[in-house]
């Protein structure tokens, strides 16, 4: 099982003046750790799950251009990107920056969006569910043509036309970068999964649950006519070390079970990350147990 860190917070001690510095230290040594991916949340107030909407939130595609710049080898992306934050077009344009800029690294983490508050408080347009998901489709499809080698042309939806998907220069990876779809939505974000992405991404640490979600996820790529097994399983979820490593064996216990029920890798926050000898607990104690699962 892989593992990445997700950073959800930047509210450290010493404040904005200090962020570059403790942000720098944590995705260093989380790189030498081990860690297999670093992701950021693309919010822009920070989310009720966390704390309140005042506290500190960098913008991600930016903050994910700094981590490329500090780290050589972990992959990159947003957990997850509303597809209301930006036109799709712009999007795909950023993604493929960090791909060219990270050496090949670049994941585009995408979702039909559900915080509300920081859509009104910045005036983006928040429409239904509905066509949130409609929206969500759109990009996927322009995302697959943009980094396509016919990428040239016009794109006509519902909702977004573009007169020409230019995207120059191309992406690294090949055939493209790694699209995670995220969201255990049963009609239609599986769906979403089964029938364009590498990657799901399901919340929570139940294992049942994740197993379930995943069942669903067998039954629309059956549908689709996709292979299940090319389909990344990815879990988010808190996990906590302890400060020195004492609660390793407790984690690791956790992570087998995800791992029984089909999840490849764990994507999610560490407690205390911002003191660091978490992140070297985890690769000490965790990581390399991990890797065997």
């Amino acid at each position: 099982m892989k593992l990445g860190l997700q950073i959800p917070y930047f509210t450290w001690p010493g404040g904005p003046p200090d962020v570059a510095r403790k942000l720098g230290e944590i995705v260093r040594s989380a790189e030498a750790a081990g860690y297999d991916s670093i992701w950021v949340m693309d919010h822009h107030f920070q989310i009720p799950m966390v704390g309140p909407a005042e506290m500190d939130m960098l913008e991600a595609y930016t903050t994910l251009g700094f981590i490329a710049g500090l780290t050589s080898r972990v992959g990159l992306g947003t957990m997850i990107t509303g597809v209301t934050y930006r036109h799709p077009g712009i999007l795909i344009k950023e993604v493929t920056t960090l791909d060219v800029l990270s050496g090949g690294r670049a994941w585009l983490g995408v979702g039909a969006a559900w915080f509300e508050r920081e859509h009104l408080g910045l005036g983006v347009p928040f429409p239904p569910l509905k066509e949130r998901f409609e929206r969500l489709e759109e990009a996927l499809q322009i995302a697959n043509q943009m980094w396509s080698d016919d990428n040239n042309g016009p794109y006509e939806g519902k909702h977004y036309r573009l007169a020409e998907t230019i995207n120059v220069p191309q992406a690294l990876q090949k055939p493209r970068p790694r699209i995670m779809i995220g969201g255990g939505g049963e009609k239609k974000t599986l769906r979403l999964v089964a029938k364009y992405a590498d990657a799901c991404n399901i919340p929570g640490m139940d294992p049942g649950a994740v197993q379930h979600k995943l069942d669903i996820l067998r039954q629309h790529c059956e549908r689709e006519g996709r292979n299940y097994d090319d389909i990344e399983k990815t879990v988010i979820t808190v996990m906590n070390v302890g400060r020195d490593g004492s609660q390793a064996g407790e984690l690791v216990e956790q992570l087998g079970l995800l791992r029984e029920a089909g999840a490849q890798a764990a994507l999610g926050a560490l407690i205390g990350v911002e003191n660091i000898t978490p992140i070297e607990a985890m690769g000490k104690h965790v990581i390399p147990q991990a890797a065997r699962l």
